[in-house]
């Protein structure tokens, strides 16, 4: 499991990102480039890392179901995922 500071960190970057969202876009239509500036460099969502909502791993993350290869192979093997099982042909 990943340190619970990096964990805190992602999170408070997800936070900035949404708060200055609508601004960012205002800025960026108007092409005010001074103005995206002087915001936050954590608020671009270029900065943000997507991670595993449980473990908080940061590599083999699949998008679809929002948690790591690891995590997500355990679950499947206990049937948690609905939809989901192991492949045999």
């Amino acid at each position: 499991m990943a340190r619970k500071s990096i964990i805190a960190r992602e999170r408070k970057r997800e936070r900035l990102v949404a708060k200055y969202a609508t601004k960012r876009a205002e800025l960026k239509a108007a092409g005010d480039y001074e103005g995206l500036d002087k915001l936050p460099r954590n608020a671009s969502p270029v900065r943000l890392h997507n991670r595993c909502k449980l473990t908080g791993r940061p590599k083999g993350y699949m998008r679809k179901f929002g948690i790591c290869r690891v995590t997500f192979r355990e679950m499947a093997a206990k049937g948690m995922i609905p939809g989901v099982t192991k492949a045999s042909w």
